[in-house]
């Protein structure tokens, strides 16, 4: 599967799972949200998050199925980095009320000023961040 078709395909199955959550559920796919409230016993609504979590973690696995070999992965940080930027990524989606995928997937679509706020936010902090990394090495 060449690069674009992959990535097309991609897209297209996060932006279905994103609505059938929303029509089905009346629920907005923010993956920061859906798996905070993992840890809340909240009956069925519990388990349809699950649910959803379990279906972001086997694409890896399904993706190998369908095409015979796992997706490219380059990581050039260290563990201890990684660490860190997952540490930052979650109190950031928590100080931000939300994700790239609640703010920028469903916040968007729904034309919410929080979430154009919130992207425009990311972007801006993403392009900074990297143009004073690229400066220093």
């Amino acid at each position: 599967m060449n690069t674009y078709a992959s990535g097309f395909a991609g897209g297209a199955l996060i932006g279905l799972s994103v609505a059938l959550l929303m029509l089905l559920n009346g629920r907005i796919a923010g993956i920061s949200g859906l798996v905070a409230g993992l840890g809340r016993d909240r009956g069925l609504r519990r388990w349809v998050d699950a649910a959803f979590v379990a279906g972001l973690i086997a694409g890896p696995p399904v993706f190998a199925l369908a095409t015979g070999a796992w997706p490219a992965m380059r990581f050039v940080a260290s563990l201890p980095v990684l660490a860190v930027a997952g540490f930052l990524v979650g109190f950031g989606t928590r100080l931000g009320s939300g994700c790239t995928s609640g703010h920028g997937v469903a916040g968007l679509v729904r034309l919410s000023p929080r979430s154009l706020a919130a992207v425009l936010t990311f972007l801006g902090s993403g392009m900074l961040t990297v143009a004073l990394l690229r400066g220093l090495a």
